[in-house]
This record gives structure tokens, C-alpha cells and sequence, in this order.
């Protein structure tokens, strides 16, 4: 039988363990005892999805949006927010999806606009890029667009790149021709996290695949800026940004 276990530390130094299910492939029948991955709410309360104990394992055929995320409720601050579903690897090859209660039904693939919005926002006015601040003033004003007022120089500078912030949002330009790293998108999640708001990445050149596999992991928005000033969504949440606004 193979064990499966994640500890980690919550933002508050608390030690918080995920209590293990037993999991069964359907493929080979084979046992494993499986402990989901403790992450760390906005607020910094260690948050696990509760595991379905008994219900049978699903094999991962093919992904959508809706399947990958389960949205779980913090039990300390109340805040929902989606999580990766949890999913185990089989000895046997067979990617499996472990069972969770989930706090409300998974984000659907598309998410419309609010019902609260009036009217759809007017189409966004780029500036051409050929500078890096042109690319930093093309970022504040999308961010403006977007729905964020009073966009500023962050006060905390990033470690590549440059820094806006507004109310509700952190926001890291990547003007270089270096793609963007794992430690750029985690340093800004987490730079967010400590002022509890929302990380948006911009990059001129890209991403590495790793930091685009950590950025849908943490829910990050990237984004990719044209020469012509106009930022690409290039992951779920970015479409779900543009759809929702601030």
C-alpha cells in the first residue's frame, strides 16, 4: 500500500495535517492512504479540502476548468475561494481525482459578466509598447480599465521587474526579454498575500512552463503584453479577471 502524505506549515506558524482516506484505483485495485496538500487562505489560516470519505476515486480522462478546482470555505475568516482538486498518482500510470465535499458548485468553464454590471465595459485603449515604462503605463491603464482606481508604484519593490498596486490588487511588470520564473509568480502570490489582495503577473516575453503550471496552482491571472499595448490572457484566471473585473 502506498502512503500519500502533505504537511505544511500555515502562514500563522501553525502546523496544520490534513487527515489521510484510503483511496482505491479503479484501474489496478491498488490501496493508497492519501492526505490532501494544507494551503494557506488570504488571511493566513491553513485551509485542506475535506476528503469524501468511502466515495470511489475518479480517473482523470480528460480535464476542464471546472473539474481541476473545487471552491472550499476558510473556516476562519468565511472567505470561498478555489483550491486545486485534489489528485493522486497511481503506481499503475492512472491519474486519480480523490472525492471533496466542496462548499458551493465548482466555477463553471466561462464565467459571464456580474449580473450587477450595468452595462459591458467600453473596449480598452492601448498605448504601443517600446519602452519599458511604456509597457509599466500600458499595465496601469488596463489595470484602470479592469475597474482598480488610484494605480501606483507598489511600495515594495519586486525582485525583477516593476510593481504597480491599488487598491485590491498587486501587479508585477515584466518588461525584460527574460521569460518570467516559478520564484517570480510565488514571490508576487505571496507579496499579495501579506497585504491580502490579488496577484495579476504581466510579462513581455513570457513565461517558463513551470511558473505557468504554479501560476493556475495558485490562481494567479497572467497576462502577456503586445508591442501593440494590449495584455493576452494566457490562463483561466486571467479570462476570469477580464470577465469579472475588480
Amino acid at each position: 500500500m502506498r502512503t500519500t502524505k502533505n504537511r505544511n506549515r500555515g502562514a500563522r506558524g501553525g502546523c496544520a495535517i490534513a487527515e489521510p482516506v484510503r483511496v482505491r484505483c479503479p484501474a489496478c485495485r491498488r490501496e493508497h492512504l492519501y492526505a490532501p496538500a494544507v494551503l494557506p487562505c488570504a488571511c493566513g489560516a491553513p485551509v485542506a479540502p475535506p476528503l469524501r470519505r468511502g466515495a470511489a476515486a475518479e480517473a482523470v480522462s480528460a480535464r476542464t476548468w471546472a473539474d481541476d478546482w473545487v471552491t472550499l470555505r476558510c473556516p476562519m475568516c468565511g472567505r470561498r475561494d478555489r483550491w486545486p482538486h485534489p489528485e493522486l498518482g497511481c503506481d499503475c500510470g492512472t491519474v486519480l481525482r480523490v472525492p471533496v465535499h466542496s462548499d458551493q458548485a465548482p466555477a463553471p468553464a466561462h464565467i459571464p459578466l456580474p449580473r450587477t454590471a450595468p452595462t459591458p465595459r467600453p473596449a480598452f485603449q492601448p498605448v504601443a509598447i517600446r519602452t519599458a515604462r511604456d509597457a509599466v503605463t500600458a499595465v496601469a491603464l488596463y489595470l484602470r480599465w479592469l475597474g482598480y482606481r488610484d494605480v501606483r508604484r507598489a511600495d515594495q519593490r519586486p525582485s525583477s521587474g516593476i510593481g504597480l498596486a491599488a487598491q485590491g490588487v498587486i501587479a508585477q511588470v515584466e518588461p525584460s526579454v527574460r521569460p518570467a520564473t516559478v520564484r517570480d509568480v510565488e514571490c508576487l502570490w505571496l507579496q499579495a498575500m501579506t497585504e491580502s489582495a490579488a496577484a495579476v503577473f504581466f510579462s513581455l516575453a513570457g513565461y517558463a512552463d513551470p511558473a505557468r503550471t504554479r501560476a493556475d496552482e495558485l490562481g494567479v491571472p497572467l497576462f502577456v503584453l503586445d508591442l501593440a499595448g494590449v495584455p493576452q490572457p494566457l490562463n483561466s484566471p486571467a479570462d476570469e479577471l477580464i470577465a469579472s473585473g475588480a
